[in-house]
């Protein structure tokens, strides 16, 4: 029936393709479960890299609605690693990247790292998370680094509003901004995760906003009453 809701299995089947579709990615070794449009990701992996591409894959399916990480990495059984020299590796890593400013800092217990500091844009943040995620020994990536205090502006939210209006993978008919504060806030709805993560880079490129609430609804059958 045209406009009916992908059956689970549907969308089981296609997250199953596109995990074994993805180069770094050992797709026999991942489990598959969907109910109602919820994906849930299980089993073992090798990497933390090759968990962020399962779970990033399985977000580009069309269907999928809601993601559930639920896997694991398996113990390094070549090259083991230490805490000492992944903190040494995370420190050089940081240091050597231009987009990462010295404000950063990392902290390391066993094979998980947090990232602390200030800077001034969202960008670092996230360059600052990219430059250790992938490296050897490295499991998880907490990111708490914090940004400067912003300037208000009168017209920031119409700028963002503009921004998002430019933009275009994203309909600005059905993705709105509201500001309060330094705070902005997005509703609507998309059709896909990308557009989701792409309001949410918009907004973060407004140099007046110091934090960013997506309440964005990602729904993949849902049409613009206006097109």
């Amino acid at each position: 029936m045209a406009g009916a809701a992908p059956r689970d299995l549907d969308v089981q089947t296609l997250v199953h393709a596109e995990l074994e579709w993805t180069p770094d990615v050992h797709a026999a070794g991942i489990g598959v479960a969907v109910r109602n449009g919820a994906v849930t990701l299980s089993g073992e992996v090798a990497s933390a890299a090759e968990r962020r591409s399962a779970v990033r894959a399985a977000r580009r399916v069309a269907g999928v609605r809601e993601l559930a990480d639920e896997l694991t990495i398996s113990s390094p059984r070549r090259w083991p690693i230490g805490e000492a020299e992944i903190a040494r590796n995370v420190d050089r890593a940081l240091r050597s990247t231009s987009t990462v400013p010295d404000t950063v800092k990392a902290e390391v217990d066993g094979h998980g790292v947090t990232l602390v500091g200030e800077v001034a844009w969202d960008y670092q943040r996230r360059a600052a998370e990219r430059t250790v995620e992938d490296l050897r020994g490295v499991y998880t990536v907490k990111n708490m680094i914090g940004l400067r205090a912003r300037p208000s502006a009168a017209d920031a939210e119409q700028r963002i509003r503009a921004a998002i209006a430019r933009d275009a993978q994203l309909d600005a008919q059905t993705v709105h901004a509201a500001l309060i504060g330094n705070r902005a806030v997005l509703t609507g709805t998309v059709r896909s995760w990308a557009e989701y993560r792409q309001a949410g880079l918009v907004a973060w490129a407004s140099p007046h906003v110091a934090e960013v609430d997506n309440r964005i609804v990602v729904d993949p059958l849902w049409r613009n009453a206006s097109s």
